[in-house]
C-alpha cells in the first residue's frame, strides 16, 4: 500500500498531536504496529520498528503510564516534558514525509509542533486543575482517557485520514478553549490560596493581661 499525501498529512498531524499527550506511547505503539505488519510506516518512521528502539520506547512508555496516574507526579512529569514533547512532535511529523519532500516535511514539522504544543498545554492545565481535588479517581480517569485517545487517533489516521483530520480540528479547537478556561480557574485558585496565606492565623494563647498598679 502506497500512502498518498492526505494519508501522510493525517499521520503527521496525529503523531504531532498525540506526542503532546503521550510521546513514548506514540513511539512504541507506532513502531510495534509497523513491526507486526498492522500498518505500513513511511520510510522516515521505519526506525521505530528497530528492536532496540522498541525496547527503549517501551520502557519509557511503561514509566510514563504509571507516573501519569499519580497526582503531583504527573504535573512534574508534564513540566519536564514540555521541553521534550513539542520538539519531538515536530520531528516525528517531519519524518513522516522524509528528506525527499523537504517542503512538505517543513510544513509537517510546523503542524506537528503546533499540535503537540496545544495538546500538551491542554493536558498539563487539565491535570493541574484536576489535582486541586483531594480524591485520586478523577486524576486516574483523565489519565486513562489520554491512554485511549492516543492509539485511537493514530489508528484513525492510518485507516481514515479525512476523518482523523476533521476530528483533530475539533479537538484542537476544544483544547484551545479548555486552556483559556482552565488557566483562569487555576489563576483564581492561586489567588485564593495566597489570600489564605496572608490571612491572620488564630492562636490559642490568650492576650497578656495588663497589671494595674
Amino acid at each position: 500500500m502506497n500512502l498518498d499525501t492526505t494519508q501522510l498529512l493525517a499521520i503527521a498531524a496525529a503523531m504531532g498531536w498525540a506526542s503532546g499527550l503521550r510521546l513514548y506511547a506514540v513511539l512504541f505503539l507506532t513502531g510495534l504496529a509497523g513491526m507486526l505488519g498492522w500498518v505500513e510506516l513511511p520510510r522516515g518512521l521505519v526506525l521505530l520498528q528497530n528492536p532496540w528502539m522498541l525496547g527503549a520506547s517501551g520502557f519509557m512508555f511503561a514509566a510514563e503510564f504509571f507516573a501519569d496516574k499519580i497526582p503531583v507526579v504527573d504535573t512534574i512529569w508534564d513540566a519536564v516534558h514540555t521541553f521534550v514533547r513539542i520538539p519531538a512532535g515536530a520531528a516525528l511529523a517531519a519524518s513522516v514525509f522524509g528528506a525527499d519532500q523537504a517542503t512538505w516535511a517543513g510544513a509537517a514539522a510546523l503542524l506537528g509542533g503546533s499540535l503537540a504544543a496545544s495538546s500538551h498545554v491542554a493536558k498539563a492545565t487539565t491535570r493541574a486543575a484536576v489535582n486541586t481535588s483531594p480524591e485520586p479517581f478523577s486524576n486516574i480517569g483523565m489519565s486513562l482517557l489520554g491512554d485511549a485517545a492516543v492509539p485511537a487517533m493514530l489508528g484513525l489516521a492510518f485507516t481514515h485520514p479525512f476523518i482523523a483530520l476533521t476530528v483533530l480540528g475539533f479537538v484542537t479547537l476544544a483544547s484551545l478553549i479548555a486552556i483559556v478556561v482552565l488557566f483562569r480557574f487555576l489563576r483564581a485558585r492561586l489567588r485564593r490560596w495566597r489570600r489564605r496565606g496572608r490571612a491572620p492565623q488564630p492562636t490559642d494563647a490568650a492576650p497578656p493581661s495588663q497589671v494595674v498598679g
